[in-house]
């Protein structure tokens, strides 16, 4: 069984120096901490999906400095319209303090779901864990709303009434 984070929830262990980096490449094993591919999403555009069972309650994504990294609205502003854009669409807004965050693994293939199968704990560097067990092959999916400031812009509407 993985080993326990200081929040109770499960953390797979990441890659060894044995695996090396074709390993950590190969399952998207660094920031993601849990085996993953990229394939066409139903929901939206290209979608991550599990390659492995994940069971509720283990780390799938925490930020790491060094290969996740910040980026502020005036940094983005002196790239070229093209860069600019693609920053927009592939980063997310940190809702606790308005950084961006890009990603540098696939956790930006993440789409929305009303109903996700992932839930952001708080903070600006709260990791991604499994809100329920994730089946192999099932998309993952996380509540833009929760964790991204720029979700109206993103799913092109305004936050929904919860009932």
């Amino acid at each position: 069984m993985p080993p326990l984070a200081p929040t109770g929830v499960r953390r797979p262990p990441r890659c060894t120096q044995n695996e090396g980096f074709a390993g950590a490449a190969a399952y998207n094993a660094r920031m993601l901490l849990v085996k993953t591919r990229i394939a066409p999403s139903a929901i939206h555009g290209i979608g991550i999906f599990a390659d492995e069972f994940i069971p509720k309650g283990t780390v799938i994504w925490e930020f790491t400095h060094g290969f996740d990294v910040y980026v502020t609205a005036e940094e983005i502003q002196t790239l070229p319209a093209p860069a600019q854009a693609q920053m927009l669409k592939y980063c997310h807004r940190e809702v606790d303090n308005g950084e961006y965050v890009l990603c540098a693994d696939d956790a930006r293939f993440f789409n929305h779901s009303e109903e996700p199968n992932t839930v952001d704990l708080p903070g600006p560097e709260g990791p991604t864990i499994a809100a329920r067990d994730i089946t192999i092959g099932e998309e993952l999916t996380g509540d833009y709303w929760a964790f991204d400031a720029d979700a109206a812009f993103k799913l092109r509407t305004e936050r929904p009434r919860r009932r």
